[in-house]
C-alpha cells in the first residue's frame, strides 16, 4: 500500500491537537486495570453507514454502482479484575449488514468476531500507569464464505503497550496512549495500531472523551479487492477515525453514552460515519 503522506500526518496532528484542547469517561479502560473482583460492562448499539470509500491513494469517492453499505450492530464489552494488576477483557458483536447497489442487494445477520484478552499493569507511579495487553480475535461464529461476510473469517493476535495518566492536578480528566501490532492469519495484512484518548468530567454527572484511533496496514497481505464483499473488511487498508463521546452518570453504577465516529483518512476501505448509544454498568 502507499506510504502515509504529509497530509495524512498533518490531519493526525490537527485532530490530536483538537482533542487535547477541546475534549475530554471514567477510567475503566485504557492502561488502567480493574481491582480484584470488580467488573465493568458496556452494552452498545452502533449504526454505521457509508456511500463513499477511500481509494488506494487515500482519495474519497462514491462507491461503485451507486453502492451503499449499512452495519447495524449490538456489542457487549466486559472487563473483570482477576487481581488488581490483571484484568480480563471480552467483546462480542451481533451484526445486521446490508449492501446494495444498482445490481445487487446483500443481507447478512449473525454473531461477528469475538475478542478475548488480558491487560497486565507493569508500573504504577507518579508519572502514570504503564500496562501491556494481549488479545485474540476469533471468527468461529460466522461463515467467511457468505456473500456479505461479517468479517474476514480469520484469527488475529495482538500485543499492545498502554500508558495512562490522570490529569486531576490540572483538570478533572485523564490521557491514555496506546500502540500495538496485530498479526492476522490468512489473506489480510498485519496492522500497526495506535490510539490517543483524552477524557474529562463535566461536573458531577456529565463526562466526555475523544479518541484518535489509527490503523496502518503492514503491507504484507493479499493485495486484492473484493468488490462484492464487506467494504469495511478489505485485505489491506489504512484508517484513522475520530471518536467523540458524551456521557451521563445516571447513578453510581449506570452511565448512558452518545457517541459519533467519523473517518479522517483512509486507504482501500469504506468511508462512513458511526452513531453509538451505549449503557455502561459497574456492579
Amino acid at each position: 500500500m502507499k506510504n502515509s503522506t504529509l497530509n495524512y500526518f498533518l490531519i493526525n496532528c490537527m485532530a490530536a491537537l483538537f482533542m487535547v484542547i477541546f475534549s475530554c469517561s471514567n477510567l475503566f479502560a485504557g492502561a488502567w486495570t480493574m481491582e480484584k473482583g470488580n467488573s465493568y460492562h458496556r452494552f452498545a448499539a452502533n449504526y454505521y453507514f457509508a456511500d463513499k470509500e477511500f481509494d488506494n491513494n487515500g482519495n474519497s469517492r462514491a462507491m461503485a454502482s451507486n453502492g451503499e453499505f449499512r452495519d447495524f450492530n449490538l456489542n457487549y464489552y466486559m472487563e473483570y479484575g482477576i487481581i488488581d494488576q490483571l484484568t480480563a477483557i471480552a467483546s462480542i458483536y451481533y451484526k445486521d449488514l446490508r449492501k446494495e447497489d444498482d445490481r445487487f442487494i446483500y443481507d447478512t445477520r449473525g454473531t461477528g468476531d469475538f475478542d478475548l484478552g488480558l491487560r497486565y499493569q507493569l508500573y504504577s507511579g507518579t508519572i502514570g500507569i504503564v500496562s501491556v495487553q494481549g488479545l485474540i480475535k476469533t471468527s468461529e461464529f460466522y461463515d467467511k464464505d457468505d456473500a456479505l461476510p461479517l468479517g474476514n473469517g480469520q484469527e488475529d493476535y495482538e500485543v499492545r503497550l498502554l500508558y495512562g495518566r490522570s490529569l486531576w492536578s490540572i483538570i478533572p480528566g485523564y490521557i491514555n496512549l496506546e500502540s500495538g501490532y496485530r498479526w492476522r492469519t490468512d489473506k489480510p495484512s498485519d496492522e500497526f495500531r495506535y490510539l490517543i484518548e483524552v477524557g474529562s468530567d463535566l461536573g458531577s454527572q456529565l463526562y466526555t472523551r475523544a479518541k484518535l484511533d489509527g490503523l496502518i496496514s503492514a503491507g504484507n497481505g493479499a493485495n486484492q479487492v473484493d468488490n462484492y464483499g464487506n467494504p469495511t473488511a478489505t485485505f489491506e487498508y489504512d484508517l484513522t477515525k475520530l471518536d467523540l463521546t458524551i456521557g451521563c452518570k445516571l447513578n453510581k453504577k449506570l452511565g448512558l453514552e452518545l457517541g459519533y465516529t467519523s473517518p479522517l483518512y483512509g486507504e482501500s476501505t469504506a468511508k462512513g460515519d458511526t452513531w453509538t448509544l451505549a449503557l455502561s454498568f459497574q456492579p
